[in-house]
């Protein structure tokens, strides 16, 4: 089942993915996306310190970030492992998590707590984004948001979703905006915004104009490397309650 296999995620990496896991965003050769789409999502969230909630936060790097920003955050997931090391980025951080709580983001405890609900990359492991997305319904006081940034359309057929699908389990489901605010207006939110997500940019400076040459293998660089995780990702949507 997902759920087990979200559950065992951490344990079934090496040592070396245990570390990039918990060194994230710092980690990761697309830290300079992470970071866009953190400035992103505080473009859109309620001002500090709002009472945020957020979902699926894996190791917690970004809940950190958000509690370095002013918030008052509790994050969850579902794998103890990963709440354990959320406990620990805050730590390293300095900052102090209202909560780090082992929770199930399709069944949650909560009730009209939170100005802010945040599904950062984590909306498509779920066995069902409508169960999900009426926990984060219920968790928000009145004219509280919702924010999600997940994978697009394409998701499920790139070669890293395959290989995790194989290895560890998790799902690894296409995630639009249309499927995500259908579901939005099933569970009772009221109100949609789409926003363009950020986009990497290239830019080659040179004291003179470049040989096509190297402008073509700068291209096919970036293409290999960047597009096909940047492509298959989606827009951020803010629902309000």
């Amino acid at each position: 089942m997902a759920k087990d296999d979200e559950i065992a995620y951490l344990s079934r990496m090496d040592a070396a993915g245990r570390r990039h896991a918990f060194d994230k965003p710092w980690s990761d050769p697309e830290r300079g996306r992470y970071v866009q789409e953190f400035g992103a999502i505080l473009d859109v969230l309620p001002p500090a310190p709002a009472r945020l909630l957020d979902l699926g936060a894996g190791t917690g790097w970004l809940s950190c970030l958000l509690a370095c920003a002013g918030y008052t955050v509790t994050a969850t997931d579902i794998s103890p492992d990963m709440v354990e090391l959320q406990r620990r980025n805050a730590d390293r951080y300095g900052v102090q998590l209202a909560q780090a709580l082992v929770a199930d983001y399709e069944d949650l405890p909560f009730e009209a707590e939170f100005e802010a609900v945040l599904f950062y990359d984590c909306l498509h492991h779920a066995d069902d984004e409508l169960k999900a997305l009426a926990s984060a319904h219920r968790a928000l006081v009145a004219g509280g948001v919702c924010v999600t940034l997940e994978p697009g359309r394409g998701h499920r057929a790139h070669a890293h979703s395959v290989r995790a699908e194989h290895v560890f389990g998790t799902n690894e489901r296409d995630m639009p905006p249309s499927l995500i605010i259908r579901g939005a207006k099933k569970v009772g939110f009221t109100r949609h915004a789409l926003y363009t997500r950020p986009a990497p940019t290239v830019l080659i400076t040179v004291g003179r104009w470049p040989r096509l040459g190297v402008v073509v293998a700068l291209l096919k660089q970036f293409a290999t490397r960047a597009t096909p995780l940047a492509a298959s990702r989606g827009h951020l949507v803010v629902l309000t309650k």
